[in-house]
This record gives structure tokens, C-alpha cells and sequence, in this order.
């Protein structure tokens, strides 16, 4: 039986998550999941593709989301208050507009310093209305795509076994941000096959894999590109039939309600890869 070992979620998209013994799942996701994003002074989403350095910037925020703390070395804190009555403003996230709340010059300079290059802080709305795509549709705030990337251990097992061949070090699992951790599957990329999974009082249904990008390439704790690793090795067994490598699934939240480590993640519906 599989069961939940690691929950981590990040309050700000592209920087460093957050992990948790338990966590509130909402419709759109871990409660604060990509709930604010970094845009340019023209409101383009960065991302750590483009700014690696937003891998260093260590969010922590109030159960009741009303106040967002940032840390980054060499610099002091930034202690904000969420601010969700300003005026909406277009954001882009990968060509598409959505809406974002600006979270004030404070934060943008300090960002900005950070990040080496002028950015925002933005929120997503409370009317956020955003729907995702692949097998089971969903939502989620300013997340790549779906509520929920989930990953299994024997998955990162046989990447890191695979590294171990060519004489590479093995990578954490950090390295693909995922949300849900799950032990007990024997099988590696069994989450592919998932296609509803009942953990405690809540249930997730399967959307589609997750393509992986160059973020993965990113020394989590250091915010510097690392080499070609996992991509390099990823791509001679993972390419997906429409194009991509991939690694770990996307689920979208059917029942919300609460996760914990430690939960079985029953599986009550089974299908084939889409890889």
C-alpha cells in the first residue's frame, strides 16, 4: 500500500517550497500553493528557467494567508502584509492573461535587488477562475498547469539508479518540485497509470503527465544551474509520445479536504500510461 512520505508546497511560484506534516487541500491545491507570483515591471511570470535565483527566495506564510514573510541570503527579510483589495492588473503565464494583485513597491524592490532585474509581487484573485487542462480538469492558482504534482520514490530510485550508471551523483527530489511524495509502489512511474487516488478524505483524479523543463537542472539550495542532469538521462527512456520528457503526473482535485504524511494513497482506478 502506498502512502504519503513528503508534502511541500510553494507560496511563491519558482521559489523555495515549503514542507509540511499536513496541509489543508483546497480545489486549486496545497492551501497557498503558487497563490503568488514574480512578473516582470510588464507582468510576465519569471520562472527559474530565466531566473534561477528565485530558487534562493524562502517564502513562509500564515495559516490564514494574510501575511507573507521572504527570506534570501545577504539581504534582511521581507515581512508583508497580503493585500487582496488593490486594483486587478493583467499578468502573463506562458501567453495566457490572467489577473494579479500587486503587492506594492516594497516588495518589488526588494525582489528586484534580489533577483538582479526590476519585478513585481503579484496575488492571484480570491475570483480566480482559472481551468486546467488533460483527463480530469481542475484548477489551480498560478501553478504551471494542474493542482498537483505528484511523484513516487521508486520513480526517483530508478532516475538515480540510471545516474549511478553513467557516474552521476544521485539528485534529491527536490530537483522536480513535486507536492505529493508517495512510497509503496513497487513499480517505478506507477503515478502514471493512477487515475483516482483516495488519500484520507480527499480524492485526486489524473490529468496528465508532467512534462519536465530546465528547472530541474536547478541546484534547489543554491539557485545555480547544476549541468544536464536529470534531463540528459531522463530523455533516453522518458519522452513522451507527444513530445517531452516526462516525470511524475498532474492530478486535480476531486474532494478536498486534508492530507498528512503518513496517509494511504489508495488507488480505486487504474489505466495505461499516455508515455
Amino acid at each position: 500500500m502506498a502512502h504519503v512520505v513528503e508534502l511541500s508546497y510553494y507560496p511563491v511560484k519558482g521559489c523555495a517550497g515549503i514542507s509540511a506534516a499536513q496541509a489543508p487541500l483546497t480545489p486549486a491545491g496545497l492551501a497557498h500553493d503558487r497563490s503568488f507570483m514574480v512578473v516582470s515591471d510588464e507582468g510576465v511570470y519569471r520562472t527559474q528557467r530565466r531566473d534561477p535565483r528565485l530558487a534562493v527566495i524562502r517564502p513562509a506564510i500564515t495559516a490564514d494567508g494574510e501575511r507573507l514573510t521572504l527570506s534570501a541570503p545577504g539581504t534582511e527579510d521581507l515581512h508583508l502584509r497580503v493585500d487582496t483589495t488593490r486594483a486587478r492588473q493583467k499578468v502573463d503565464l506562458f501567453g495566457t492573461a490572467y489577473q494579479g494583485i500587486d503587492q506594492g513597491d516594497t516588495a518589488a524592490d526588494w525582489l528586484s535587488e534580489v533577483l538582479r532585474a526590476r519585478s513585481r509581487l503579484v496575488r492571484v484573485p480570491p475570483e480566480h477562475d482559472r481551468v486546467t487542462d488533460g483527463m480530469t480538469p481542475g484548477t489551480s492558482g498560478y501553478a504551471d498547469s494542474c493542482a498537483l504534482h505528484v511523484v513516487s520514490r521508486s520513480t526517483l530510485e530508478l532516475l538515480n539508479r540510471k545516474l549511478s550508471e553513467r557516474g552521476t551523483g544521485p539528485l534529491p527530489m527536490n530537483r522536480s518540485r513535486p507536492n505529493i511524495v508517495l512510497d509503496g509502489w513497487a513499480e517505478p512511474h506507477a503515478e502514471d497509470r493512477a487515475r483516482r487516488i483516495r488519500i484520507g478524505d480527499t480524492e485526486l483524479g489524473y490529468a496528465k503527465l508532467a512534462i519536465r523543463c530546465a528547472v530541474t537542472l536547478v541546484e534547489q539550495e543554491s539557485g545555480a544551474r547544476a549541468g544536464p542532469e536529470p534531463l540528459r538521462t531522463l530523455a533516453g527512456y522518458r519522452r513522451a509520445s507527444e513530445g517531452g520528457i516526462a516525470f511524475g503526473a498532474k492530478f486535480a482535485v476531486l474532494r478536498p479536504g486534508r492530507v498528512s504524511v503518513g496517509d494511504e494513497a489508495v488507488v480505486t482506478a487504474w489505466g495505461e500510461s499516455e508515455l
